[in-house]
């Protein structure tokens, strides 16, 4: 669809790279095709995808004969992409890679095309999954692999959760990794309110050492040659994603490394922010 190729106007001209490159916008972030972190055209929905209460939203995606659950168990650290699929693309596919080459525990919803359906984190319970709550009995910390779309963070990679110590750590291993075109955000009065991930509902938080809520813009995700979300529907793998990829195995490797493992949460957040995601 050529409106999905367009490029992200901001100010005169197309929103360049650090390097000058034009960044075309991904079909999410064009207004026909719907926000990467919202709902798709109701073109786009399967019609008997309608829970009546926001309760109810989570049972009935997994329900739906179009999305897959995932719950490997291996070792304690775990990684969680429940927005995965045709919802925030790619995220499913860094975590289960991120997960099998440093043996961490997965668990992912993964939704198949046509269906895109948002349900809010808070309201992804384990009382509703009986694989979600084996995979929050096994782990003591978790990544949760989120993508957003906002025009203002184009280029951010953002870290909240209430394990600021992991958080702290991840952003280190990007930082020395990742593109100079990419910020990593680890402060979280830089990351915008609805996506600091602190809510004590949110699964990035129910395990005993919380976790780290990392949201990938579109431009980490997106295959600039292929013109489509990087590992989706055959796309060739962007090198950004292999970049970042090999960046999150190697901090998580450092953080369970039995000789300087660091467990400690005492950098959790307490409770006191209610938000959505």
């Amino acid at each position: 669809m050529a409106a999905a190729h367009r490029p992200l106007v901001h100010g005169p001209g197309p929103l360049r790279s650090t390097a000058g490159d034009p960044v075309h916008s991904p079909g999410p972030l064009d207004r026909l095709a719907g926000r990467e972190t919202g709902q798709a055209p109701r073109a786009a929905r399967a019609d008997h995808f309608q829970p009546t209460k926001l309760t109810s939203m989570f049972p009935a995606l997994l329900a739906h004969p179009n999305v897959d659950e995932v719950c490997e168990l291996r070792d304690p650290f775990g990684i969680m992409a429940f927005h995965g699929g045709n919802l925030e693309r790619t995220t499913d596919v860094i975590a289960r890679e991120v997960a099998t080459r440093t043996g961490a525990s997965l668990y992912a919803v993964i939704q198949h095309a046509p269906l895109r359906e948002h349900v809010p984190s808070i309201t992804i319970r384990p009382e509703h999954s009986a694989l979600l709550q084996e995979f929050l009995d096994h782990v003591d910390t978790v990544i949760a692999v989120h993508g957003y779309g906002r025009e203002t963070q184009f280029w951010n990679v953002l870290l909240g959760g209430r394990n600021r110590e992991l958080a702290n750590h991840l952003a280190e291993h990007l930082r020395a990794a990742l593109p100079d075109a990419f910020g990593v955000v680890d402060d979280l009065d830089d990351i915008p309110r609805g996506l600091r991930g602190l809510h004590e509902a949110n699964p990035v938080n129910l395990p005993p050492g919380a976790g780290v809520q990392l949201e990938l813009p579109p431009t980490i995700r997106w295959n600039k040659e292929a013109r489509n979300w990087s590992d989706h529907e055959g796309t060739p793998r962007a090198p950004q994603v292999s970049t970042l990829i090999d960046a999150l195995v190697d901090a998580v490797d450092a953080w369970t490394a039995p000789q300087g493992a660091r467990r400690s949460i005492s950098q959790l957040t307490p409770p006191g922010e209610s938000f959505r995601r």
